[in-house]
């Protein structure tokens, strides 16, 4: 087993996200939506199944790389985050394009509806690597919105789902800006090991006697004051042997022997 293997970060465990638990309803929620309501010979159809279905794999994916990557995880959470927004103007433009009302926040619907997730949450952060059945949406949270979303009316099922789009952008907000600071507290196993590498190559250059960059061999050619380099002698009595040429060479000609 590799020596690295203990610095990996728990990961995965996705199913436990609640950020990850609301997606995967607004996905199936909207695969339902497009085949009754949206014509399946439109873009829009799979447009909006792609949409949906790109917010909770991110979201999976981005759990499943924060063992190596923070970068990575918080990549992939922004790409789920920016899916969402993209399934939310359909949604918007499905309601105004068909003159169905849109619920305001406050409206008695929008709140019955936020009303039936608040039963249970998860920490949005979680990363505990659990993956038994007990990990999965609980029943009730899957049939918590089934009155709405197997609803007749096209704009109860939209308005639902605009409502489960708003609270998963919450989720992942929060879990965005937990992951910045983890991010620029820890970084990840590769970003880890990128900062061992540049210190220990930055150490080698430090103590490496073959090293001809440290401030002590720095030379100004004096007499134009630019940096001279190490140079060798191709030909002439002198061949193979090493001077300092000024770099301004051939405006500039100066030379100076290496001292032993």
């Amino acid at each position: 087993m590799s020596t690295h293997s203990s610095a990996l970060r728990p990961h995965g465990g996705y199913r436990r996200l609640r950020s990850f638990q609301v997606t995967e309803i607004i996905y199936d929620g909207t695969v339902s939506f497009c085949d009754r309501f949206v014509s399946k010979r439109s873009r829009t159809h799979d447009q909006m199944v792609q949409a949906a279905r790109s917010g909770r794999q991110n979201i999976a994916e981005g759990s499943r790389a924060s063992a190596t990557s923070s970068q990575t995880e918080l990549r992939l959470v922004n790409v789920a985050r920016a899916s969402l927004d993209e399934l939310l103007l359909d949604y918007e433009d499905f309601l105004r394009q068909r003159g169905l009302r849109q619920w305001e926040k406050d409206d008695a619907e929008a709140r019955a509806v936020r009303a039936a997730g608040v039963k249970r949450k998860t920490d949005p952060t979680d990363r505990s690597d659990r993956t038994d059945r007990s990990d999965r949406t609980d029943q009730s949270d899957s049939t918590a919105y089934a009155a709405w979303l197997e609803n007749a009316d096209p704009a109860v099922v939209a308005n639902t789902l605009i409502c489960l789009i708003h609270q998963a952008n919450y989720l992942l907000d929060r879990q965005i800006v937990g992951l910045e600071k983890q991010f620029i507290q820890e970084g990840g196993y590769s970003e880890r090991l990128h900062a061992a590498r540049l210190a220990e190559r930055h150490k080698q250059n430090q103590t490496d006697p073959s090293d001809r960059t440290d401030r002590s061999e720095k030379k100004l050619c004096p007499a134009c004051g630019k940096p001279m380099v190490l140079r060798t002698a191709r030909k002439g009595s002198n061949a193979g042997s090493q001077f300092w040429g000024c770099s301004g060479y051939p405006e500039c000609k100066t030379t100076l022997p290496v001292q032993p």
